[in-house]
């Protein structure tokens, strides 16, 4: 029982670091999916520029699939209240009203 609570924990801030550096995540991303499309395609016969354009296209899927995932996390931790105004502590809406 005790394994399952220190996963889920582990879990969970994998996650916030993911919500954190969405962009840094989707580069690493992409850039492993480009790795790892290239090392696949490398070992395919066929043409060096066929190889390249592949791999371009596998990585830009992949792309594309985890900014879909970073949107679905965004929308349900925006939904569940988590991350609804992470500046509002550095910016007193008091003190920048309007006067009439």
């Amino acid at each position: 029982m005790v394994e399952s609570t220190s996963t889920k924990s582990n879990f969970e801030s994998i996650r916030e670091w993911v919500v954190q550096h969405k962009l840094r995540t989707v580069g690493s991303l992409w850039a492993s999916g480009v790795i790892g499309s290239l090392a696949y395609n490398w070992s395919q016969p066929g043409k060096t520029s066929v190889k390249i354009i592949h791999a371009r296209l596998h990585a830009q899927a992949l792309t594309l699939a985890a900014l879909a995932g970073a949107a679905v996390v965004e929308y349900y931790d925006h939904k569940a209240g988590k991350n609804a105004d992470p500046y509002a502590k550095f910016l007193p809406l008091d003190t920048y009203s309007q006067k009439d």
